[in-house]
């Protein structure tokens, strides 16, 4: 479970997110859905830890520790997992090079041993089927040259491999064709579990169609104000966020 309590963020100076509560329960998708400038990026960045942004006040509890206090490798150890609006392309880096060692990282941190060479291809040539991810794509440098659908299919294949207790999707419908919304959401969805619950951030609500939410949040200057199921996205795709910009966070 995840529990944001009175998060409150600040950039250069500049407040972002405001007092902010948030609870994701254990095998839970909750989606938040916002106007541009309402602080959704912000909190993604805040969970995984990435520099530069001021925590004022507040906690984030995973599974009652509070992950502020653990730099971003322990949070991802810990089960923390964030997939990027625009992943970075790593000109040098082979991917299986990537992730084999990013696997075999938070392997040893958790206490559990390595994966041999055969038993990593094994399970990565299986994960990356189900992406229609084919070799070819695997033996590049990471995300070098890839188109953006690919580029969150190997975001996917990141997490499946990885096995997070908390994933975050940042606007991951960002850019991708409806084939490509329809690959990754299958394998975001075969990843749905009792034990790992995600946060999906997204404009639109066609995502939601294929990522079928268990609650959707609206947030705006920096906090959630609106909570509902998931007709509550239908509704916001029929009458947009007019009653929520007012002076919204950049």
């Amino acid at each position: 479970m995840i529990e944001i309590k009175n998060l409150t963020v600040a950039i250069e100076d500049k407040q972002i997110l405001n007092g902010l509560n948030l609870t994701v329960n254990d095998g839970e998708v909750a989606a938040i859905m916002g106007p541009n400038g309402s602080g959704k990026s912000t909190l993604s960045y805040v969970i995984a830890g990435k520099a530069d942004y001021e925590v004022l006040d507040g906690e984030i509890l995973l599974d009652g520790v509070d992950i502020l206090e653990m730099s971003p490798d322990e949070r991802a150890a810990s089960g923390v997992f964030l997939a990027f609006q625009y992943p970075l392309e790593i000109p040098g880096v082979g991917t299986m090079t990537f992730l084999k060692a990013t696997l075999n990282a938070q392997r040893r941190a958790r206490g559990e041993g390595e994966l041999s060479t055969p038993d990593f291809i094994r399970k990565v040539n299986g994960a990356a089927e189900k992406l229609e991810i084919n070799k070819e794509m695997l033996r590049r440098a990471l995300n070098v040259g890839f188109s953006g659908g690919e580029k969150k299919r190997m975001e996917i294949l990141q997490m499946a491999l990885l096995e997070p207790k908390f994933c975050v999707l940042d606007e991951t419908d960002s850019g991708l064709d409806i084939d490509a919304l329809r690959i990754v959401s299958e394998g975001v969805n075969a990843l749905r579990a009792k034990g790992r619950s995600f946060l999906v951030i997204t404009h639109y609500q066609r995502l939601l169609d294929y990522i079928v939410p268990d609650v959707v949040h609206v947030m705006s200057q920096g906090r959630i104000v609106k909570s509902g199921d998931k007709d509550l996205a239908k509704a916001l795709e029929a009458s947009g966020y007019a009653e929520y910009r007012t002076g919204e966070a950049a």
